[in-house]
This record gives C-alpha cells, sequence and structure tokens, in this order.
C-alpha cells in the first residue's frame, strides 16, 4: 500500500506551483508541453548525453546544447553559460542537471541580462532582492528557465536562490531573489536513480537541512504552514533516504526522496535557512553541500534549544518515530531537549553513512575552515541567514557565539557549545 504521505506531499507541491511544475515518475516524458509558449529557440545545458537526448527529442527548437556546471556551481561557468545566451539570444534556457547546472543558468541569465557593467562577477547581486531591482533599473529581463531536475537535492529547480562559488577564495555565495525562481520546472525521480550513493546520501540531508533550519526558524505567524510542510519532508526523507542509499533502483525510495526534496524547497520559500547553511558556504570541497548541513545543524540545535523546544519536540518525535531515539522529548528542555534531538540527529547521519562531526572529513583542517567560517558569518551579503536564525547573531556577536559551535562539530562535543544569553546549560 502507497505510503499516505505522498498524497500530502503531491497535494501540497501541486496547490503551491500548479501547472508550472510537472513531477513524479515519469515526467520527463511531459517536456515538450513545459516548453510550450515561448516564442524561440531554446538554449540547453546538461552534462549528460541521455538528458541532451530527451531535450532534442521533445521537438525543442534549438540554439545550441552546452555543458552544465561543475559542482558548487563555479563563477566561470556561470560566465560561460551567460557568454552562450549573449551569442544566441534564445527565448528559453533548459537547465537540466543537478542543482549546480540550475544555480549556474539562473546566475548565468543574470548576467546576460545586466551586462558587464552592471554584473561583470555578479558581486554586486550577492545578497537579497538585488537583482530585481538591478533589472528595474536597466529596464531589463531575465531569459525564462526551465529548471529539469536530475538529483533529489537541493531545490533550485523550484526555488529563487542560487549559489556560486568564488573559486579563489573557496567561498560559496548567494543570491536571493524572486525573479530567479525557473518559470517552469521538471523533475522526473526516476532519473535520480543513476546518481552516485554519496549524491543520494547529501540531497537526503540537505532535504532534511531545509525543512529543520526552516522549521526552527521561522515567525510564528509563519510557523503552521511551514510546520506542515516540513513534517512531511522530514518524514520522508528519514524513511526512504535509508532505502535509496541502499538501493539506488528502489524507484518507491526515489520518489518518497525526491518529494521530501521538493517539499524542502518549498519550506525554504515560505522561510529562509539559517546556521547550518551559513557555514556550509565556507565547506567547498571539504564536504557536499547537504553533508555540511547536515552535520552541522545538530550542533545549532543545541545551542538554539531554549528558544525553540516545541519546535524542537515535533521535529525529534519524527526522529524518534524512525528509531533514532528512545528519549521522552516532552521531559526533556532547553539543552538537554537539544541535546536529545541532535543525537537523534546524528544517529540519522550514521544510519546513511554520513559523518557527524566535522573532524571525521578526509583531510578537514580546522583553524583555516574557522577563520573562514566567521569571516563569511560577518559579510552583509550572508546577514540574512544569521537573521533567520532563532536566536538571531550579529557580525558583533558571531565570535562569542558561532566558534565555540564551530568548535563543538570539529570535535563532535556538544559540551563546548556556549548557550545563548539568558540561558542555562543542562549537561
Amino acid at each position: 500500500m502507497m505510503n499516505p504521505l505522498f498524497d500530502r506531499a503531491r497535494s501540497l507541491l501541486t496547490a503551491w506551483k500548479q501547472d508550472a511544475y510537472r513531477f513524479g515518475l515519469g515526467a520527463v516524458r511531459e517536456i515538450p508541453s513545459l516548453a510550450s509558449g515561448f516564442d524561440g529557440p531554446v538554449l540547453a545545458a546538461c552534462n549528460r548525453r541521455d538528458l541532451a537526448a530527451a531535450l532534442q527529442n521533445a521537438g525543442l527548437p534549438a540554439a545550441a546544447v552546452i555543458a552544465g556546471a561543475k559542482p558548487n556551481t563555479p563563477k566561470e561557468d556561470a560566465a560561460r553559460i551567460a557568454g552562450a545566451i549573449l551569442r544566441h539570444k534564445p527565448a528559453l534556457i533548459a537547465a537540466a542537471g543537478g542543482g549546480s547546472t540550475i544555480d549556474a543558468c539562473k546566475a548565468a541569465s543574470v548576467l546576460a541580462a545586466l551586462g558587464s557593467a552592471s554584473a561583470p562577477d555578479l558581486e554586486g547581486c550577492f545578497g537579497m532582492g538585488l537583482v530585481s531591482k538591478a533589472l528595474e533599473k536597466a529596464g531589463a529581463r531575465l531569459t525564462p528557465v526551465l529548471a529539469v531536475q536530475t538529483s533529489a537535492s537541493s531545490g533550485a529547480h523550484l526555488t529563487k536562490y542560487a549559489n556560486v562559488t568564488d573559486t579563489a577564495s573557496g567561498q560559496k555565495k548567494l543570491i536571493v531573489d524572486e525573479a530567479l525562481t525557473p518559470a517552469r520546472a521538471l523533475f522526473d525521480y526516476e532519473m535520480s536513480a543513476s546518481m552516485p550513493r554519496a549524491v543520494t546520501v547529501d540531497g537526503a540531508l540537505d532535504a532534511v537541512a531545509h525543512c529543520f533550519e526552516v522549521l526552527i526558524g521561522i515567525p510564528e505567524a509563519q510557523l503552521q504552514q511551514a510546520a506542515a510542510i516540513a513534517a512531511v519532508g522530514i518524514d520522508l526523507a528519514l524513511e526512504y533516504a535509508p532505502r535509496a542509499a541502499r538501493n539506488p533502483q528502489d524507484l518507491e525510495a526515489r520518489e518518497g526522496l525526491g518529494l521530501a526534496t521538493d517539499l524542502g524547497g518549498f519550506a525554504i520559500m515560505t522561510g529562509g535557512t539559517g546556521g547550518g547553511h551559513l557555514t556550509s558556504f565556507s565547506l567547498v570541497g571539504a564536504a557536499g553541500h547537504g553533508t555540511a548541513c547536515g552535520i552541522m545543524n545538530p550542533y545549532y540545535a543545541v545551542f538554539f534549544a531554549p528558544k525553540i523546544e516545541g519546535r524542537l519536540r515535533l521535529a525529534g518525535n519524527i526522529f524518534k518515530k524512525h528509531g533514532y531515539s528512545r528519549e521522552n522529548l516532552e521531559e526533556l528542555e532547553g539543552t538537554g531537549l537539544g541535546l536529545a534531538v541532535a543525537k537523534a540527529m546524528t544517529a540519522f547521519n550514521r544510519a546513511i553513512g554520513a559523518p557527524s562531526a566535522l573532524g571525521q572529513l578526509a583531510g578537514f583542517q580546522s583553524r583555516p575552515f574557522i577563520a573562514r567560517a566567521l569571516e563569511a558569518a560577518k559579510d552583509p551579503q550572508l546577514e540574512m541567514k544569521l537573521k533567520n536564525m532563532p536566536f538571531p547573531l550579529t557580525a558583533g556577536t558571531v565570535d562569542e557565539y558561532m566558534e565555540p559551535i564551530l568548535r563543538a562539530a570539529v570535535e563532535g562535543d556538544f559540551s563546548l557549545i556556549k548557550p545563548p544569553a539568558g540561558s542555562r546549560r543542562l549537561f
């Protein structure tokens, strides 16, 4: 019998995206109908030959088929794709691949629209809402994107976010703007069956991170909707990630995990991510994005626990449902509650073969990472992440509170975390 969570997830996604999004097993057949209505040629960016063939077989009027992006969306790939946009002047960009290729196409559309004078290297676009302002000032518009997702991971095909990496510094930065949301999107969950195990695990952790960070940080007035999305997303990820990791061809697991990551995308369009994502931007090259978030969020959970007890119990009881905790969370409070939930989260990490501390990463060096992460947290372009936290930090309090969290995550020692002001340590 089909898991009733599938119907709940589908209902949430359909109510949100309507006909602009097609998803499910076999959805790739709907590419032609999604691409209809755009008068002109299509520029396709993808790294897989089968996807290139699928796009061409769909009968799209192709301007060109070019390579997608490398992992973590290097700036150079966004610039290369922007050059192709300017040469071919497509009516539509078909971004087919994982989050990196889709984010690269979003960023490339910005570069192509604003030109070298306004955004020579995207630097003026990192942050919130800056692209729309620049487009209005320039009287320009973005080339629309049809995002064909292939990996259960970032939710890039559904969201207003584009992560781009400065390869010189190794630091990931973020563009957040409604204008970047793909005009149309498709995810055939069967496509994700070809992803390597590490990508499957990384995507599952990203789904949990999206749901969890939004759940714990969203304002009270928006909590009801966010909690409904996050609860189903986390539940599906915990149920199906172990199965998909064990058997890549388990299509029920692929669908469950795909729905979970899509709900993660819905969550971050409802609220915003916080500490786990902020820290992950400084771990490029050391760990996959989702894995970095999955390592960090248990430590942030302990830190934030005194401020979010009800929300933590909601998430923690889902982990308990799936066997990752035996604690009675109703009897715990403050950092003690946070510690119980954090242990459940790290137990899930271990169950799918993911690390639970930064020190477990091959070749990890703590000193340069901590310095880079603290510097990035003070960058005004990433201030949104500090504000999204349940206990908002500022550039002036990052060293006092975030540095102990980072050291705890390096050592795998929750006792190193300094509680928020006014809270007491219960372990």
